[in-house]
């Protein structure tokens, strides 16, 4: 189970039709992931909710995907990474009714900076009407992610990258995720997004909350080249993707099985590996998480 992932095979969930978007979703479970959450990169509120509203009549003919994770609009500028700046947006009310609305039915997921003006609000509106919130990238401090948890977030996206590290005298938002029982960390687990040592790390300092995830782009499953990232270019090189130009990460060319195996030469337990890609992200989508009191 893929909690995030954003296409395949030249097909990005972003804009792909009813055949792409399969083609993509095949693709994945053929490579590891029975169940695919498709991912869509920042673009404006009325883009977003036409792009629901379009998925909405494709997703139930599709085997394996589970629903829409939106990985944006509402991410801190600084900590953008490869999301068009223009596209982000503030968490007003308006903004997470839009939403809501547009993506009644599958809307399963949202990653949100909870620095931002409104966002706090935001987090506990998502998540009343049902919504997983991941906290991503984010500028926020120690504090201000505990809060979000406080208001219900349960997952952090990608830990480590779009993020403060984890500082001794200030631990971030990845250490207010390790402090609490009721969050789970994705990790990308490419030997590239997070160092094999420290994946082992975040296992054994989170045993049960880890979930791994692709966060794949178009380019998957193809060569190098140039491909896309919403409006953006994306320069493929030795199956690294990163915006052209310049060495940010672009999402990622992995796959589920191989994120196992590299979870596994990483020294990971294989129970905790398989728990990671299976009943982790089946909890975090079941809300059989603990609430904050």
């Amino acid at each position: 189970m893929d909690l995030h992932c954003h296409g395949a095979l030249g097909h990005s969930f972003d804009d792909a039709d009813a055949a792409g978007v399969a083609a993509a979703v095949a693709f994945h479970r053929a490579h590891g992931s029975s169940a695919v959450m498709l991912s869509l990169v920042s673009a404006s509120i009325e883009r977003l909710a036409d792009r629901m509203t379009e998925l909405r009549r494709i997703l139930p003919d599709i085997p394996g995907a589970m629903g829409v994770h939106l990985e944006g609009p509402f991410l801190a500028p600084g900590r953008r990474g490869a999301h068009d700046a223009g596209a982000l947006a503030a968490p007003t009310p308006e903004a997470v009714r839009t939403l809501l609305a547009a993506g009644d039915g599958i809307l399963r997921q949202i990653t949100i900076a909870p620095e931002l003006p409104g966002a706090l609000a935001a987090v506990q509106a998502f998540t009343e009407a049902g919504v997983v919130v991941a906290v991503g990238h984010t500028e926020a401090d120690h504090s201000t992610a505990l809060a979000a948890f406080d208001r219900g977030a349960r997952l952090l996206t990608h830990a480590f990258n779009a993020m403060p590290g984890l500082h001794h005298r200030d631990p971030g938002p990845v250490g207010a995720a390790l402090e609490r029982d009721d969050v789970v960390l994705e990790l990308i687990a490419d030997g590239v997004h997070v160092h094999p040592a420290l994946i082992r790390t975040v296992f054994a300092a989170a045993p049960g909350r880890v979930a791994l995830v692709t966060d794949a782009i178009s380019a998957t499953g193809l060569g190098d080249g140039v491909y896309a990232l919403g409006d953006l270019a994306v320069d493929v090189t030795g199956g690294r993707p990163v915006l052209r130009g310049t060495d940010t990460l672009a999402g990622s060319t992995l796959t589920l099985d191989r994120a196992v195996e590299v979870c596994l030469r990483a020294g990971v337990p294989d129970a905790e590996v398989r728990a990671a890609v299976s009943t982790v992200p089946a909890r975090v989508l079941a809300g059989g998480w603990a609430t904050p009191g």
